[in-house]
């Protein structure tokens, strides 16, 4: 324990000591500060912090190093510790949580909290500020953290007295899990020992949300009068998959996917009909014009250029917060989605589909297998992206979780991929490079049995390289996949699309075997299908991290040809 630290608890015990409880009352129970959050975070679920340490949080690291509920895992960069906490978030449903040193520490972490807030994950970040006696003065890395953070949090504060900091943090995790948000708490760093005799709160029960009966009788007259029906699903919707497609077969409604819902559907279902909009199916969008009724299930995304031209319009949401305003609706439902399927299914039944329109979506989703086979069958040297795509496909566990990068990799899986369980971790709205690696991370450390494969190209790892060091470091298997083509491939392309220079482009690489062995990764080079089957059939599965380095062909996504 820093001696600062322990000196300053003493003296403030020994203070408390010398005014003794209320005749009749118990006395309080007295614990730092620190102890004490890292109770109330206990308390609501959470078993593990992302960050990287600083002397304005070394309070609070002292306490987690002397307690065991809650593991701290060091990465490389703040920026990775948000990102983490993001993806945890996303995949577990749960508060993920990032610690910081005041000033660049919590600048680093604009990245993963910007891409937690416009996904709407709870998440919650703790920093450091500076001593209460030098807030306001010219410090070093002293800066309004609360204004810094203003555009990517729903609840930023900072606490001032020891019992405001248990306030202050309860206040900070409700509005993060209720309001599918980012919280921020700036500590100050003398504040972290102090005592308080604040007990933790248990979290308030969650609500069950019901959908108004009219509305949900509304939206199912809309959805029974259509001859033309589709349905947008979203990533809320992976566990709620046979409530969906009870729901689609009752009607013939066509399912379209949200960007990244790849897995809430199994590919080779005949409704599904992949991807609407960037990286999906690419005859989808005319199919997709022609309905006159549209249920957006847990989305509030809706890609231009796809939107059917006087359809009646459903959207529902488990949360008021995520009904959005980017899209109107004639008829809007909130309450929890297994509820809302399950009534609307009710209600639609003895409905029966139109012949036409049910042949439409057929002749949609064979016209787009026949497509993909053909882009998959690549076989050429450097690699094609599809049939690295295809080859991944084949060798991943039904169950898996599978990180995205953002860029030209993540459009070619979107295309290509036939999930069947799979699981999608992505930056959704954010679409920050760099996250695939940490989403791995995050992923290996919260669910330990699944098999976690990333996929990345040479840019996004390039940007996040140091945190290979995180994974050997807590001895995580996970799998990463590399698409080296030494260049920014989507920019490359959107930049000849549009007629320009693509200045910025090239890519300088190292030799990304050799840094993951040095980092401690089992790895390999492949420039063959033939050599790619055979690394992911006898690495994939292993005991330590594995990256794969494919040399891949520069071949432009289809929708960025000039």
């Amino acid at each position: 324990m820093n001696d600062s630290i322990r000196k300053e608890r003493i003296r403030m015990s020994d203070i408390a000591a010398k005014s003794p409880p209320a005749a009749g009352a118990a006395a309080p129970y007295s614990r730092s500060v620190a102890e004490a959050m890292l109770e109330q975070l206990a308390l609501w679920g959470v078993k593990r912090v992302y960050g990287v340490t600083g002397d304005a949080i070394f309070g609070l690291m002292d306490a987690l190093a002397e307690q065991a509920q809650i593991a701290f895992i060091a990465v490389k960069h703040e920026s990775a510790a948000a990102l983490m906490a993001s993806a945890e978030a996303k995949l577990t449903g749960g508060l993920g949580v990032c610690v910081a040193q005041m000033g660049p520490g919590l600048a680093n972490l604009a990245v993963g909290l910007g891409d937690a807030y416009l996904d709407n994950a709870p998440v919650l970040a703790i920093t450091g500020q500076a001593p209460l006696a030098m807030i306001g003065t010219p410090s070093k890395q002293f800066i309004d953290q609360q204004a810094l953070m203003q555009a990517i949090t729903g609840y930023s504060r900072l606490v001032a007295d020891p019992d405001a900091a248990m306030a202050g943090l309860t206040e900070a995790m409700h509005r993060a899990r209720a309001n599918l948000s980012v919280s921020h708490l700036s500590v100050p760093a003398d504040l972290f020992g102090r005592p308080t005799a604040i007990p933790a709160k248990r979290p308030p029960a969650a609500p069950v949300l019901q959908p108004d009966p009219a509305a949900l009788d509304r939206a199912a007259g809309m959805m029974r009068a259509a001859k033309r029906p589709m349905i947008l699903a979203g990533c809320g919707l992976r566990r709620e998959r046979e409530s969906l497609l009870k729901l689609a077969e009752a009607r013939g409604c066509g399912i379209a996917l949200a960007y990244g819902a790849a897995g809430i559907v199994p590919d080779d279902h005949p409704l599904l009909l992949n991807g609407l909009g960037e990286g999906g199916n690419p005859h989808l969008g005319e199919l997709f014009r022609q309905a006159d009724a549209v249920l957006v299930l847990e989305s509030d995304w809706w890609p231009e250029g796809s939107v059917p031209q006087g359809a009646r319009v459903v959207r529902t949401a488990s949360h008021p917060g995520l009904l959005g305003l980017s899209r109107p609706a004639e008829a809007a439902l909130v309450g929890d989605s297994s509820i809302v399927l399950k009534q609307l299914t009710e209600r639609l039944r003895d409905c029966p589909a139109d012949p036409s329109w049910t042949e439409a979506i057929r002749r949609c989703k064979r016209t787009w297998q026949a497509q993909h086979e053909r882009e998959a069958g690549m076989r050429e040297s450097p690699l094609h992206p599809a049939g690295i795509i295809q080859a991944v496909e084949r060798a991943v566990d039904e169950d898996a979780v599978i990180a995205l990068d953002e860029g030209d990799a993540t459009l070619w899986f979107l295309r290509g991929f036939r999930a069947r369980k799979q699981q999608v971790l992505l930056s959704n709205r954010f679409r920050t490079m760099g996250f695939g690696l940490p989403a791995a991370i995050a992923a290996k450390l919260s669910r330990p049995e699944k098999q976690v494969v990333c996929l990345t190209g040479d840019g996004g790892l390039g940007m996040v390289m140091a945190d290979l060091l995180t994974a050997a470091r807590y001895r995580l298997a996970i799998g990463v996949i590399v698409f080296r083509n030494d260049s920014l491939q989507m920019e490359r392309d959107k930049t000849a699309q549009q007629g320009l220079r693509p200045e910025g482009t090239e890519l300088t690489n190292p030799d990304f075997v050799r840094v993951a062995e040095a980092c401690g990764w089992a790895a390999r080079r492949v420039a063959s299908v033939r050599q790619l089957e055979e690394a992911l059939a006898h690495d994939l599965g292993g005991s330590r991290p594995f990256l794969l380095e494919a040399v891949t062909a520069r071949v432009p996504f289809p929708e960025f040809q000039s």
